[in-house]
């Protein structure tokens, strides 16, 4: 039986084995992955995974209890884990009381998406990766394989989603300890576009040789490359787009989504669930749909899971229960990447940036360090490494007043979480070029 048939069949005996008052919604997870991590060149380690689990929740007269279990493979093992969560279900839920925020789909919606093209053979992408870090301290980790979500409730909704990727995250050391971290993901792996990828990062290395420039404390033109941009747009994902955040004005966002600011008319972000990695419905069981989250610098719609939209009036529009963008999409600007540095000028070019947080949250300020691969550039051209140092500065500037361009190729980049399972997260972003970043030690 194929993953699909299987979960098929788990839902149709839970559909036989509750009573007419019960109801229930039934979450399917699942992967066969490879997984090989690399250590001075070398594979260090190299397994495969396949599991897979159920998220049950089980709801009678407005109440409801959840349980996850790992499913075995075995047809009658697994019916008898689910016909045991069950029971346990119904004992559990006599103990609770009535959700006034529960509200479930009672939509009978059917969805099905196979993104499957053929996955890169695994000896030949460890051939590849070999043959370019001859002599180099790599140490990285790769991930690929299908992953599987499922979604069933007692009202008719039926999901269905599969989608193939590979994930390679990896770090090239120098010998004084410096190190230039990259990154290549997507659903197609392209042997010219991973070595132009791979090349960029050996060039950067050779720059690490020169002593490190201690800057002072002030405002620089930068060029945030697409996995600098990244940890900033996902700060901003923490409450920025979420209904309920929004409600409580909490959100980074509130200004931006009160008309009170606007972020610079190059800035468009999308929920763009059209092709990515994440499913057409969410883990509550509500349909997702491609959402314009910000337009030419204006807020448009927000992220409305279902207890947002019990509490404050609103439509659930299949937000998960953060209520984040889980397929980020980020329009392209004009930019050519060769001519980054050149636009840059006299300046920092900023290929990582880690240990984000808000120093004012309602005012959306970010404090952040910079990380690995941060070069300090003269008239167009690389100069020296840059010595770490902390930003402190706000998203309405940095992607509003100060933001100069953004580069037209733009980078795919995948969650690299394999906490309890691989994630199927994305993000598709440019690289921006700043006219001023604060830098305050």
């Amino acid at each position: 039986m194929t993953q699909q048939q299987q979960f098929e069949a788990l839902v149709e005996w839970l559909r036989s084995a509750i009573t007419e008052q019960e109801a229930f919604t039934l979450g399917y997870n699942a992967e066969a992955s490879e997984f090989i991590r690399f250590n001075h060149a070398k594979v260090r380690q190299a397994g495969h995974v396949q599991q897979a689990s159920l998220n049950v929740k089980l709801i009678d007269d407005g109440r409801h209890a959840d349980l996850h279990l790992t499913l075995a493979g075995d047809a009658q093992v697994d019916l008898a884990r689910l016909a045991e969560a069950l029971q346990q279900l119904r004992e559990t839920l006599v103990l609770l009381p009535q959700d006034p925020y529960l509200l479930p789909n009672t939509d009978a919606w059917q969805i099905s998406n196979s993104q499957n093209p053929p996955l890169p053979d695994t000896a030949r992408v460890l051939e590849h990766i070999s043959e370019l870090a001859e002599g180099l301290d790599l140490v990285g980790f790769y991930a690929a394989g299908p992953l599987y979500r499922g979604f069933a409730s007692s009202w008719g909704a039926l999901g269905w989603h599969q989608a193939n990727s590979f994930n390679f995250d990896w770090s090239l050391f120098h010998a004084n300890g410096q190190a230039v971290k990259a990154n290549y993901a997507g659903h197609d792996w392209d042997d010219a576009t991973f070595a132009r990828r791979f090349q960029q990062a050996r060039e950067q290395l050779e720059f690490l040789d020169q002593p490190l420039r201690t800057l002072a404390p002030g405002q620089y033109r930068a060029y945030l490359a697409p996995a600098a941009l990244d940890e900033i747009i996902g700060m901003l994902c923490w409450g920025g787009f979420s209904a309920e955040a929004l409600a409580s004005k909490t959100s980074p966002l509130q200004r931006l989504y009160n008309g009170d600011a606007r972020l610079n008319p190059l800035v468009s972000l999308d929920e763009q669930v059209t092709g990515s990695l994440s499913p057409a419905f969410s883990g509550e069981g509500y349909p997702r749909r491609d959402l314009p989250l910000i337009n030419a610098g204006l807020a448009q719609e927000q992220l409305v899971g279902s207890r947002s939209a019990a509490e404050y009036g609103l439509t659930a529009n299949g937000a998960g229960g953060g209520e984040s963008p889980s397929a980020l999409s980020m329009a392209a600007g004009a930019l050519e990447l060769e001519q980054v540095l050149k636009q840059l000028g006299t300046g920092l070019y900023i290929s990582n940036l880690w240990y984000l947080n808000f120093s004012d949250q309602s005012a959306a300020r970010l404090t952040g360090m910079t990380r690995f691969a941060t070069f300090w550039v003269e008239n167009g051209e690389i100069q020296a490494p840059v010595s770490t140092m902390r930003f402190d500065d706000s998203a309405y500037s940095l992607l509003g007043t100060a933001l100069e361009a953004l580069t037209c190729e733009r980078e795919l980049i995948l969650s690299a979480s394999t906490y309890s399972q691989r994630q199927t997260a994305s993000s598709l972003l440019p690289g921006a070029l700043i006219s001023r970043l604060t830098l305050t030690l």
